[in-house]
């Protein structure tokens, strides 16, 4: 069919300067896709991490893939502090628009539904509203003294993620991911990557119907296999942690970040089935 296309020709879409959204780490995350994006040099993105980020946003900060980041939380977890993000911060060399899950999730779900704006209370007191001018307060027209916060849609350009199966007509099995959906409804464009293609209608079948993500809203679909390495693919495979640790200790400098991008990055290698 005509979306499936190969990694690089998918990726096409993403250009310098876009915005572009991603999962967070175990909804799907596009790792197979984020170093191909870093080996092609993509530059000033605004990045949604939808809501949170881990390696992916890591990577591509420390490759100086990004301008902007959207997100409320960039972590590597038990494995400590996300280096190339924290100093990022530090130097000021990107800007940081905090966020909080349900903001982002209900910003996206604005653009879903086709609205300027989505209101949500559970900001008002806090202190992310001092640094987001584009939040606004009002008090609510059906009540008095009743504050309410309104969020400007956010409408990526291109919504990405990794899936474990798409079929011969384009849908893709998204499984319980359900963010992936608002994803790819508020999104311009939506790429995913898929472990295979199966030569099926995953629509006619009762047990993945409810877990597919229609093909109309998918405009190009790659094949990558363990496409999500090092993290892990939900009910498909687990995060490969000694990587993980791996590269925390090596992205801890520049030199070392700079080390492990020249040997597990700027030349793909196909991890074994295996893992």
């Amino acid at each position: 069919m005509s979306l499936v296309q190969s990694l690089d020709e998918a990726l096409t879409a993403i250009t310098d300067g876009i915005m572009l959204v991603v999962p967070r780490e175990v909804c799907g995350v596009p790792m197979a896709a984020t170093r191909a994006l870093i080996r092609r040099g993509v530059r000033d993105l605004h990045l949604v991490a939808l809501p949170t980020s881990s390696l992916q946003a890591d990577l591509m900060i420390g490759a100086g893939c990004v301008a902007t980041l959207e997100t409320s939380a960039v972590s590597l977890g038990e494995l400590g502090p996300a280096p190339r993000f924290t100093s990022a911060v530090l130097k000021g060399s990107i800007v940081m628009k905090d966020a909080t899950c349900p903001a982002l999730h209900a910003a996206l779900q604005a653009a879903e539904k086709g609205v300027p704006f989505m209101p949500l209370r559970g900001l008002i007191g806090s202190d992310v509203l001092k640094y987001r001018d584009d939040w606004k307060v009002i008090d609510s027209p059906f009540g008095n003294s009743d504050p309410i916060v309104l969020l400007p849609a956010i409408q990526p350009d291109v919504a990405l993620f990794h899936a474990p199966l798409a079929d011969e007509y384009g849908n893709v099995f998204i499984g319980r991911q359900r963010e992936l959906v608002t994803m790819a409804h508020a999104s311009k464009r939506t790429i995913v990557t898929v472990e295979k293609i199966e030569k099926r209608n995953l629509l006619d079948d009762p047990l993945t119907a409810a877990g597919t993500l229609p093909g109309f809203y998918v405009d190009a679909i790659a094949v990558a296999e363990n496409g999500a390495w090092p993290l892990p693919l939900p009910d498909t495979y687990k995060a490969d942690i000694e990587h993980l640790a791996l590269y925390a200790k090596m992205a801890a400098s520049e030199e070392g970040f700079k080390e492990y991008v020249g040997k597990y990055v700027s030349a793909e290698q196909p991890q074994p089935a295996s893992w």
